[in-house]
């Protein structure tokens, strides 16, 4: 990739000769077999492992991503045997950083075999440290890989490592809920009834409805739309995706993928013919809206927001969420029936400090797409 007057770097995997003769190398396409029997392992309890459909899906969303190289892709250890006894799963992504184009890693999933793996997990470790990496970033990281993350000079995103809840049908929401916590039966039959509730609930309190700003409206249009307004409305932060249109349509047919989380789609704001803001969201059967990403023109954050959460409500969803980010914090706490929970933490490894003050600064978009929500590793397997 080149870019005018801008320096393109590359996020590598920097694997020492020292670490290749411990065993440190790139993910092959040989090593999907070993690395999904460690992710089913680690993260779903399944023995046997989850199945052809799952080393598909790894093959698909390590290996094809437009950007990928075997530099900027995922790493194995290899005990000296042939056996894989440890990984770390990585997509490639391209960001601004402050005065530079780079091939991020966003990193998924970092497994390893137990006790028998823990050295090699060492070793990998070492290969994400901070003093070796222009950007890797993770969005789902543990309280002890945020810890490790820190020792190793990385920092954690105390926002983005943040939910925001929305509710619009508080009945409703608290059935989908109660269901999703204790796998209550019969909640799909008492939904109508719920409905019904909650209609009385709008009438009785007026105020919990989200009320759309005077002269704005929203419309859908199709994912691949969202493309147009990123650059324009996103220039403003010094780090920022900086995908291209390729890389961004591949990331959106493999986020449409994601059947549990239901129909990708864009939501369009604006006034008087004149586009002002965009959301990327996800709507389910069960009326769940999973907002990815909000873009919106400087200062028409309450605008947009407000008119994004209206129109969700019209069109039936009970309850939405996303993740929160410093420049929307303002237009969110305005909502009614809101709440702020943790998610995971966002940690962020480079070795550039200009791009860690900016980071720290809130002088970053990231998230949604450019972040590990809209995968099935998430939510299926």
């Amino acid at each position: 990739m080149t870019t005018t007057g801008l320096k393109t770097v590359t996020s590598q995997s920097t694997v020492t000769a020292a670490d290749a003769a411990a065993g440190v190398r790139a993910m092959r396409k040989g090593d999907i077999d070993a690395a999904e029997t460690l992710f089913s392992a680690a993260f779903r309890k399944k023995t046997p492992p989850a199945g052809s459909e799952l080393r598909a899906y790894i093959a698909s969303l390590f290996f094809n991503s437009p950007s990928y190289t075997t530099d900027n892709g995922s790493i194995v250890h290899d005990d000296g045997n042939g056996n894989i006894d440890s990984a770390i799963f990585a997509l490639p992504m391209t960001f601004y950083t402050v005065n530079r184009t780079t091939v991020a890693r966003l990193l998924c999933a970092f497994v390893s075999s137990g006790t028998k793996g823990a050295l090699g997990a060492a070793r990998l470790a070492r290969n994400v440290r901070a003093t070796q990496q222009d950007m890797c970033f993770s969005d789902t990281s543990s309280a002890t890989s945020a810890d490790h993350c820190i020792a190793a000079g990385g920092i954690i995103l105390p926002i983005q490592s943040l939910d925001w809840h929305r509710v619009f049908k508080p009945v409703t929401a608290l059935a989908l809920r109660l269901q999703k916590r204790i796998n209550l039966p019969g909640i799909d039959l008492m939904l109508p009834l719920c409905r019904v509730l909650d209609a009385a609930l709008a009438k009785w309190k007026p105020g919990f409805t989200p009320v759309g700003e005077f002269g704005f409206q929203c419309k859908l249009e199709e994912p691949s739309t969202f493309f147009e307004h990123i650059a324009p409305m996103t220039r403003r932060f010094a780090i920022r995706p900086e995908w291209t249109k390729t890389e961004f349509d591949w990331l959106i047919e493999k986020a449409k993928l994601n059947r549990k989380l239901g129909k990708l789609q864009c939501g369009i704001v604006d006034r008087q013919g004149t586009v002002v803001g965009a959301f990327l969201f996800f709507g389910n059967k069960k009326r769940v809206a999973t907002v990815l990403n909000i873009l919106c023109q400087p200062g028409k954050e309450l605008d947009v927001t407000r008119e994004m959460f209206a129109f969700l409500n019209i069109a039936g969803y009970a309850t939405s969420h996303g993740m929160a980010q410093p420049f929307l914090m303002n237009a969110l706490g305005r909502q009614r029936l809101m709440s702020i929970r943790h998610r995971g933490y966002f940690c962020i490894s480079t070795r550039h400090d200009d791009l860690k003050q900016a980071a720290l600064l809130g002088d970053i978009y990231i998230g949604g797409l450019a972040s590990e929500q809209w995968s099935r590793m998430l939510t299926d397997f």
